[in-house]
């Protein structure tokens, strides 16, 4: 018992009681996200559309999302992560109603790309929240967690829609609309504004003199369009991405060539979430004072292997055998990514850092079935699965070189944020709060932490980010 209660108090202690009520949140609304499951048989058996108007629809909710990442991380600096937050969500709520009530295909196809911009546009601000109010040691622990959450919504929603959309599709919507509606009510309630005052704000990060090195003062994005560093690692992201995306479009086509019937697809990858659900709680200890690129190469390294010993599965388990394998590189892969990001954003600039950061999610959302499919079609379907291993090994050997930039970045941000700390983490932070009654928090006593948690030293949307918020 004494070890089981030790193992929590590492795991989920000493996290302030603003990151819990982000996580509640979470969970609720990952349980109740319902339509995105269901939207492309809705389209097609519902509404009647062709399968090319449905792919369509879709492609519309993936452009309003990489505009809504830009928009939202700009305004979660410029106007602050809660304002920007609530007003993503009930945007996403209202949307997800009207798209549900919508018939005719301008309407439907209106609805997906505005759906689209507010959902995503929640993404970035809720991770420059997180970012905000958890502590540079706990952020590696407060992802994983965050992650967990994520996929245990998503496992329980996969299910839970299968029986409301027997009751009647509408009913996805309404309770989707619904728990988004609750995560928002949970921050408007319980979660202040988090972002730093331009007192608690480092001036500059890195070697000021560098060149090509931007000042965190810098206007706008071009703080982060100079930051060759950061947007190198966005760029490994990206490679990353397309080959983790290959399981939800290229992988069934993969199973269903070898005659294996849908349900065993759905069995199979259902073991993703639950490796996911069973063992992400214990990947901080594992990883915990790790060098990030090491374990993010490792993580490469995994992956590709697993996505590349699919090109010799023709049954069932050999194929859970791949999708095991490949999860434990995700698990590694999403708390370090996270933490990275984190430890790479000015903090002036966070909301933007994590904007730019979705996008790479965005672009290889709309981009990797694309390259899947041709080169399957081209190429062959071996090809296609040992070439996402040769893209796995590529990304390990290049996290490994351009680490060592990374850790010197960010490094120098973390000691310009030290000469000028901010406010206690998980302190919500009223609009013209003042140094003085800052300072008073981080002397003492922070009343959003729940009451016996510790602060001893020891987490966005799609694997190793936050999580998007709506």
């Amino acid at each position: 018992m004494r070890s089981v209660r030790g193992w929590l108090r590492d795991t989920a202690g000493g996290l302030p009681g603003t990151f819990w009520f982000l996580w509640t949140g979470t969970l609720i609304n990952r349980l109740g996200s319902f339509v995105l499951i269901f939207l492309a048989i809705y389209l097609t058996n519902v509404r009647g559309f062709s399968e090319v108007q449905a792919g369509a629809v879709i492609a519309l909710w993936g452009v309003g999302g990489a505009a809504g990442t830009m928009l939202g991380g700009s305004l979660a600096d410029r106007w602050g992560r809660r304002p920007t937050l609530l007003t993503a969500q009930v945007g996403a709520a209202v949307m997800m109603l009207a798209l549900g009530f919508a018939h005719e295909l301008w309407a439907v196809a209106l609805g997906a790309l505005l759906l689209g911009v507010f959902a995503e546009a929640a993404r970035p601000a809720f991770g420059a929240m997180m970012i905000d109010v958890v502590r540079p040691q706990d952020r590696l622990r407060a992802f994983s967690l965050n992650y967990w959450a994520v996929n245990l919504g998503f496992a329980s929603a996969a299910i839970l829609a299968g029986i409301a959309a027997e009751v009647s599709y509408l009913l996805l919507f309404l309770i989707d609309a619904t728990t988004i509606l609750i995560m928002a009510g949970i921050v408007f309630v319980k979660v202040g504004e988090t972002r730093p005052t331009p007192a608690h704000r480092p001036a500059a990060y890195g070697p000021s003199a560098a060149p090509g090195r931007p000042r965190a003062t810098a206007g706008g994005l071009r703080t982060v369009a100079g930051d060759r560093v950061f947007l190198g690692f966005v760029a490994l992201n990206l490679l990353s991405a397309l080959v983790f995306l290959q399981h939800i479009s290229m992988l069934p086509i993969a199973m269903t060539d070898d005659a294996l019937a849908p349900s065993t697809y759905g069995t199979v990858i259902a073991l993703n979430g639950v490796l996911i659900v069973v063992g992400q709680l214990f990947v901080p200890r594992l990883i915990r004072g790790r060098n990030r690129s090491q374990v993010l190469a490792a993580a490469s390294v995994v992956m590709g292997v697993g996505f590349g010993l699919t090109a010799f599965a023709g049954t069932a388990w050999f194929y859970a055998l791949t999708v095991l394998i490949w999860t434990v590189g995700e698990m590694l892969n999403a708390p370090s990514n996270s933490t990275l990001i984190a430890e790479l954003s000015p903090a002036a600039h966070r909301g933007r850092y994590q904007g730019v950061f979705s996008l790479s999610w965005q672009i290889a959302g709309a981009t990797a079935p694309i390259l899947g499919g041709l080169v399957r079609q081209h190429a062959g379907n071996t090809t296609l699965w040992l070439g996402c291993a040769g893209l796995g090994l590529l990304v390990a050997l290049l996290h490994l070189l351009s680490g060592p930039a990374r850790e010197r970045q960010a490094s120098a941000l973390g000691a310009a944020t030290a000469v000028a700390p901010e406010p206690a983490p998980g302190t919500p932070r009223p609009a013209g709060s003042s140094p003085t009654a800052d300072s008073s928090r981080a002397a003492g006593c922070d009343a959003s932490r729940p009451a016996g948690s510790a602060d001893g030293p020891r987490p966005v949307d799609s694997p190793g980010e936050a999580v998007p918020a709506a």
